[in-house]
């Protein structure tokens, strides 16, 4: 609350709704993955499942530099350095090494209340392996954004996003998690071809 990380109305709530809520999702991370967290913000749920399961690697990436200077003091004051790094920029920088580094990729791609399906799978997809995945955190619209961006995904690579309930037993409610396999490796976009002026071509006189 005092960095503007969360809402006000949120610390009551921050155990349940958030960390047990984000905890919940290591159940689909197979052991001694590489994990990229794409918006990390506040760290979730990147630094939680870093924290939870000391087996795997995560990359934090984050944009904006007030909170990747929370990430990293988060990072140096739990010990986290040797299995944790911080990433100051977009996912797309961090996929295709714009940004002057090296291009980086995992075996899962992590993301909690970024953005649509569609433009989420853009953004994470080109992160994950052949073969890795994609596990973002949803609500109550993850099966109606299933079906408005399922054609979108299968575009960029992805298979078939299926919902899938993390906790179950555990926590109430359980946490809802789309998970989307890369299965293809797709290039960039091709650029829209430039229309021709109207009329074409003036002829030289």
């Amino acid at each position: 609350m005092v960095r503007g990380l969360i809402g006000p109305r949120e610390a009551p709530r921050i155990w349940d709704r958030h960390l047990l809520n984000c905890a919940a999702v290591a159940e689909r991370i197979p052991s001694g993955a590489t994990v990229l967290d794409v918006g990390s913000g506040a760290g979730l749920p990147g630094l939680v499942l870093a924290i939870a399961r000391p087996d795997l690697t995560v990359t934090l990436i984050e944009p904006l530099a007030r909170r990747t200077s929370f990430l990293i003091e988060v990072v140096e004051r739990l010990g986290l350095a040797k299995s944790v790094r911080v990433f100051r920029g977009r996912a797309d920088e961090a996929a295709s090494g714009s940004s002057g580094r090296d291009p980086i990729s995992g075996d899962v791609v992590t993301a909690r209340a970024v953005a649509p399906l569609d433009r989420l799978a853009g953004w994470s997809l080109p992160l994950a392996v052949r073969g890795g995945r994609l596990l973002a955190l949803k609500g109550s619209s993850a099966a109606a954004e299933i079906e408005e961006h399922a054609e979108v995904v299968a575009r960029l690579g992805g298979g078939e996003p299926t919902v899938q309930l993390c906790g179950v037993g555990v926590i109430d409610p359980p946490t809802t998690v789309v998970e989307i396999v890369r299965e293809r490796m797709v290039g960039p976009p091709r650029p829209a071809a430039k229309k021709r002026a109207r009329g074409g071509r003036a002829r030289r006189g």
